[in-house]
């Protein structure tokens, strides 16, 4: 059976907590956790380096309190979901009547790509309904800004408060409402020179080639293959369900690459292309899917003009200045790169 406020809910109960100091963090998270363990149902931690040690430490030896650790979890929003979905589909197999996980979007993420970050916490609602899941999604007052924390009451049906109060969010958008809205991300600052190369209606062939030719970069040899790719899947995209002409342009900087696929179509139908895996033989939604997981941020808009995805590989702008924002009495660093890794949580 399941337990807390989630008992009612057929599938996903999903909150935010708001804390503006470390004790209200470990107010609400430490008796979600070990009320959790008791309980019986598996209980994890997914907070970044500085949190995930306040939890830990604030835990008893022992607890039975499993921690995710490795940027990997929250590397890109389709790998999160993917990773996700795997684990919790394992833990109902076991046995599993609920699962808790209490986790965080690294700082990083809150600022120029957190449009997708949005996205990922509208789609969730639905890519988790299958499974008992009880998540709380930890956003810190003191370094996230005002927009984002509009987006987090939007998209999180649920709010979590000192006390083990569980609060109905007046703010929440069903998650295909939030997902259709238009809203451009800022132009990346190189946009504002001319592209380096400019190609319409390039067969995937040639857009591969038009990338090679462009170079890595500084990106490793592993983000600029993936970047090719996701350039290919989005031409291929553009010419099999778009509308003529489809546009190429490529920009470049020396620690990342952007790319802008534009037709004059209405882009995809379904809210959810590229967050999850396609299903039902949805058009361009394995493309889509591919090109989330193989590309550090992509965004879209649709104006008079048409539908464009927009593509960056390496690090986008302005995350340096995020990542190093920090809140009163403690540092945040983003964590290391590397697949999620499950470690215990008997030795705090």
């Amino acid at each position: 059976m399941r337990t807390g406020p989630a008992a009612a809910e057929p599938g996903y109960f999903h909150e935010a907590l708001y804390y503006a100091s470390d004790e209200e963090l470990l107010a609400v998270a430490v008796p979600f956790l070990l009320d959790g363990v008791t309980a019986g149902e598996p209980t994890f931690v997914a907070l970044g380096e500085r949190t995930g040690g306040l939890v830990r430490s604030a835990l008893p030896a022992d607890s039975g309190v499993e921690f995710l650790t490795g940027a990997g979890v929250y590397a890109r929003p389709t790998s999160a979901i993917r990773m996700y979905r795997k684990l919790l589909a394992d833990l109902t197999a076991g046995g599993a009547d609920q699962i808790r996980i209490i986790g965080e979007v690294p700082p990083p993420s809150l600022g120029s790509t957190w449009d997708w970050w949005a996205r990922y916490e509208a789609a969730i609602n639905r890519a988790y309904d299958d499974w008992p899941l009880w998540s709380m999604c930890a956003y810190d007052t003191r370094i996230t800004p005002a927009d984002v924390l509009a987006d987090v009451a939007a998209t999180h049906p649920h709010i979590a408060t000192a006390g083990q109060r569980h609060l109905p969010s007046p703010d929440y958008l069903a998650p295909e409402s939030f997902l259709r809205q238009n809203r451009p991300a800022p132009p990346d600052p190189i946009q504002a020179y001319p592209p380096l190369l400019e190609l319409t209606d390039p067969t995937a062939a040639q857009a591969r080639s038009a990338v090679h030719q462009a170079g890595p970069g500084q990106l490793s040899a592993e983000d600029f293959d993936d970047f090719v790719i996701a350039v290919s899947e989005t031409v291929t995209n553009g010419l099999r369900h778009g509308s003529p002409p489809v546009r190429l342009r490529l920009w470049t900087a020396p620690d990342r690459i952007v790319a802008t696929v534009s037709d004059t179509g209405k882009g995809p139908d379904d809210p959810y292309a590229g967050l999850l895996p396609p299903a039902d033989g949805r058009p361009g939604g394995l493309g889509l899917w591919i090109t989330y997981q193989s590309c550090n941020h992509v965004t879209y808009h649709r104006d008079a003009d048409g539908f464009t995805l927009r593509l960056t590989a390496g690090q986008p702008p302005g995350l340096t200045a995020v990542a190093q924002s920090e809140p009163p009495g403690g540092e945040r660093r983003p964590g290391g790169s590397g697949d999620p890794q499950l470690s215990s949580g008997t030795r705090p």
